[in-house]
Parts: C-alpha cells; structure tokens; sequence
C-alpha cells in the first residue's frame, strides 16, 4: 500500500448526504401506484420535454435524467412521466436540512438533495461520523419515507464517489488507512469533472483508472490537460483540501452541461434548457439567493472551443430570457455547440441593503 498524506493530526471527518431518485422518490411516496414501474420526472413527450429525474426501474431501459422526453419513451413505452412539483421537494429539503443541522453547522449544500457536512470536531465518543450518517438516514427515512445515500471519508471527493458507490440506500465509509486502495482502483470517470469526452482523451493515453494517472506527473498532466491537469494530478492520489463551506460569498450561481456529440443549433437545445433551466431553480433556492439576483447570463462553448457570453440586467431568471439569450449568443458565430451553461450574477447582501435605503443628505459636514 502507498503511503497515505492523510496523518492522525490532520484528518478531517466529512458526510456527503444525496438523496434517491429524489423527484422521483417524493412522487412514488405520494403516489403508490406508480411504485415498481417505470417512471420519471419531466416535461411531456409532445412538449419537447426533458427528464429531470427518473426511477430505478426506469434506468434499467437505459433512461437517465437530462434525456429527451420522446428519447425515454422510444426506449421505455410504458414509461409513466409526472410533471415536477417544485414545492414538494422545497419543502422535502427544509426537512433534510433540518435533520443535518441537529448533528453540525458546518453544511454546504449543493443542490435540494445533497449536500456535504462537516463533523470534524464532534467528540460525542457515540458520535462517530459513521454513526451520524446511519442515524441522518434513518431520520430522513422516518420523517420523509424516501431513503438517502451517505459517503463517509477525510475529504469532499472521496465523500461524494463512497456515496454514490452503493445507490440506492448505501451507506459506504472510507476510512483513512483505505484511501489508497479506493482511490487507485477508481476509473478516472469517477472523478469530477471527467466527462464523456475528457474520459475518452484520458482514455487514449492509456489513462482508464486513477492508479493509471497516479504514472504521470504534473509537468505532463498540465501539458496535455491544461489547468485540469493539476484537478486529475490531485484526485488521483485522494486529495482534496477544499473545505466544506456553510457560506459562501457567491458571486454567480450557474449550471452547464457539456455535450457527447456537438448540438447544431437551437432546433437541437430547445428540450435540454427546460432540464438546465430546473437544476438552476434548484441551486438559487439552496443557495437562498432569489432577492439577490441582478441579471441572468448563458454561456455557449462552440466546436472549435471558442467561448461566448450574453448577459441581462433586470430579470429574475425567467426561461424565456435565457431562449432569447442562447439566441443571441449562438447567432454570434452559427457553429455547433458543445457546452451551454445558464445562470445569474448576484448582487452582496450588503448591496441589497444599502440599496432599499432613502437618499439622505449629508449633515455631519463628514
């Protein structure tokens, strides 16, 4: 076994928490009928709808969120899709925050249904960061009957890979001296970040596992992946020195999706923004950031990498301003696109005050 950075001293004690199926699971609760069948979350097939999420019986034909409505249903014509009830999974978060904050204040939440928590500095000796997420998860179960996968290890990426290592309902712990032996086993698509098309550039330089680029150093990391290289140099040996952070100043909160194959146009995107368009509604409500918005942004990658941004002050994120957006960004240039991001500029809380305040003149001669 190699030798693990991770010393009795420094080692901290991190919970990635990420619910199942989380759409999917409040509606099964709420509807029992649609329990052991195919179904999902999303907009409807005649509506050039998107998936937002689906069941585990309906990902067995292959069906997975962000697809095409009228793709899932090719493979799936039994698949039963609900429209999203955004105020049940709201309330169903505030449930699972209240949960998480009865154990530390140190949460950072990243979406309605995941988030990460630090218990580092409980000394409770019946506390231990294992025995917090079993009994995180059985709450959550109690009080919402819906399960939650949990990840237990030093840092955030190996947190968040053990959570999603026994889904559904798993529970999987890496404790310090198993780092290693986790990590380097690890195809390299496990890592954040790595998507279809890194995954296949890591894979033609023979890179498939991280124990594969734990071969390389730096110097060629960077070479041939530029300042991702360093993220690939890091995670491949189990490293991770990012905090978990509570609050965040946040300047922007934005989702993107990089594509497998180029999108020609907006004839191609329409039905992938309504899923985007969701998943940022998701993040400004964990990010409780409504009040701060100060103007919607689209980002377009094209195919030959350039890269464009189109921004708009006043608006409080309505999807229409974000079709109108795409628009402008893509008549720019009219190439395909292989990456399109949404999302909002924020103003500081500060801001926001100093701002609802009446003019007052100056009388103190100051």
């Amino acid at each position: 076994m190699g030798f693990s950075v991770y010393s009795a001293a420094m080692q901290r004690k991190i919970i990635h928490i990420d619910a199942d199926c989380f759409y999917a699971a409040i509606e099964m609760r709420d509807r029992p009928e649609l329990r052991d069948i195919p179904m999902a979350v999303g907009g409807s097939a005649e509506r050039r709808g998107v998936l937002t999420t689906c069941n585990y019986d309906a990902r067995a034909y292959g069906i997975r969120s962000a697809m095409p409505t009228a793709r899932a249903m090719r493979l799936c014509p039994h698949l039963v899709v609900v429209p999203p009830q955004m105020f049940k999974y709201r309330e169903a978060s505030k449930v699972m925050r209240r949960v998480f904050a009865e154990f530390t204040d140190i949460i950072e939440p990243l979406s309605l249904d995941e988030a990460y928590l630090d218990v580092t500095e409980i000394s409770h000796p019946q506390l231990t960061a294992t025995q917090i997420a079993k009994t995180i998860r059985e709450r959550v179960f109690t009080e919402l009957s819906i399960t939650v996968s949990a990840g237990v290890s030093v840092n955030k990426f190996i947190a968040k890979v053990a959570s999603d290592w026994k889904k559904p309902d798993g529970l999987t712990v890496v404790p310090p001296h198993e780092v290693d032996r986790f990590v380097a086993a690890l195809p390299v698509k496990r890592i954040p970040g790595v998507g279809a098309v890194t995954a296949e550039k890591l894979h033609r330089y023979g890179l498939r596992t991280c124990a594969d680029i734990q071969g390389w150093n730096l110097h060629d990391l960077r070479r041939r992946f530029g300042k991702f290289g360093v993220v690939l140099h890091e995670r491949a040996r189990g490293r991770d020195e990012r905090p978990v952070q509570p609050s965040r100043v946040r300047k922007s909160v934005s989702v993107e999706r990089t594509f497998a194959e180029d999108v020609i146009g907006p004839q191609e995107w329409s039905p992938i923004i309504e899923q985007l368009y969701v998943s940022l509604m998701e993040r400004i409500e964990s990010a409780k950031a409504w009040d701060l918005i100060d103007k919607a942004f689209v980002k377009l990658k094209f195919n030959d990498f350039t890269t464009t941004t189109v921004e708009r002050v006043g608006t409080k994120a309505v999807e229409s301003d974000y079709q109108t957006l795409l628009l402008e960004g893509w008549e720019r240039q009219k190439r395909p696109v292989r990456l399109i991001g949404l999302g909002v500029r924020l103003i500081e809380r500060d801001e926001r005050a100093s701002a609802s305040l009446p003019f007052m003149e100056s009388v103190d001669g100051g």
